[in-house]
């Protein structure tokens, strides 16, 4: 074992979130908006009666909200604030060694009690295994996996004996350092923040899976194109395996035109990471087909970009293995 593996390994076992209890009750609001959003019908999620019908004490909270009621807030994250310092320790340790990316790979939920409207629910996570060092298409890395553990409270939420168990769930991510970033020196953090012009580093590297690498790869050839479903016609993006209108998985692409208008954006400033340059505008774009997608923009200043405004396909070039589109305001006519 190297000594750099023997210094993950001491880490496990270790309490990297100690029990926290999340910042709201179990509420009706909320998991209204979570069905809906999910397109969940059953009704023992809002009706009180109906859930009486099945033989609960009233309506109950979506098992997979477990996570959501321990979120920490926008507040919180925005601080900065490391959960623990073994956290911070961690992180540290890793990002020492270059391992600064990471990619959440899985999640393994188990269920053992249904929520409430009113219930609070607390996180406690405890890092179970740090692998040894692994080649995955992204880059090498270290997979972490933690072990979640979500309780309601005892009596204080009318619950007998002590915080019950609620739901489970090991968390793997991967810490991982993009491909040819070990040939490209990266500014310190410290002094990226003044820099006028591109963090030096590369861009992170998109998750290829089959069902969306065909896209990339035409974007490596400049060209833009749009997932369709061959059964009913419908045009879809992201890319995905099954028609959302008909359930057909039967598709084939077709060419944008490169047009479109902004259909909202925000400019980011912070964090600042390698491989961009900043302030960065990201839009979301309607293309003149009807779907829309994520990108930059080129050639404006963040003060300039307009609701609707048209704008044309352009392309950055981010390094030999990496083509994304991009768009740039569209010419006029009269020019």
């Amino acid at each position: 074992m190297s000594e750099f593996l023997t210094k993950l390994k001491a880490f496990e076992g270790q309490v990297l979130t100690p029990t926290t209890w999340g910042p709201d009750e179990v509420n009706t609001p909320m998991i209204r908006h979570w069905v809906e959003t999910m397109g969940d019908t059953s009704p023992i999620y809002l009706d009180a009666e109906a859930a009486r019908a099945t033989g609960r004490d009233g309506a109950v909270a979506p098992a997979l909200m477990a996570q959501v009621w321990t979120m920490r807030t926008f507040n919180d994250k925005m601080a900065n604030n490391d959960p623990s310092q073994v956290w911070t320790d961690l992180i540290a340790t890793l990002d020492d060694e270059g391992f600064t990316s990471v990619v959440a790979t899985d999640s393994d939920f188990e269920f053992f009690v249904e929520l409430r409207p009113g219930d609070r629910v607390s996180l406690t996570e405890v890092i179970e295994d740090i692998s040894e060092e692994k080649k995955t298409g992204l880059g090498t890395g270290h997979f972490v996996t933690t072990l979640k553990t979500y309780r309601r409270g005892g009596a204080a939420n009318g619950h007998s004996g002590d915080d019950e168990v609620v739901a489970t769930q090991r968390w793997r991510t991967l810490r991982f350092k993009p491909k040819g970033s070990e040939k490209v020196a990266e500014k310190p953090a410290e002094k990226a923040e003044k820099s006028s012009g591109p963090i030096p580093g590369l861009r992170p590297r998109p998750a290829l899976n089959v069902d969306n690498a065909f896209w990339f790869e035409a974007a490596k050839e400049h060209r833009l194109v749009i997932q369709r479903c061959t059964n009913c016609g419908v045009l879809r993006h992201p890319t995905g395996p099954m028609c959302g209108a008909c359930q057909s998985l039967d598709w084939d692409t077709v060419d944008a035109s490169g047009r479109g208008t902004v259909y909202s954006f925000v400019v980011n400033h912070h964090p600042q990471i390698p491989g961009f340059e900043y302030p960065l505008i990201v839009a979301t774009v309607e293309l003149e087909e009807g779907t829309r997608l994520i990108a930059n923009m080129t050639g404006i200043a963040p003060e300039d970009v307009e609701i609707d405004m048209p704008v044309e396909l352009d392309w950055i070039d981010a390094d030999p293995d990496l083509t994304l589109p991009a768009f740039r305001p569209a010419a006029r006519e009269d020019s």
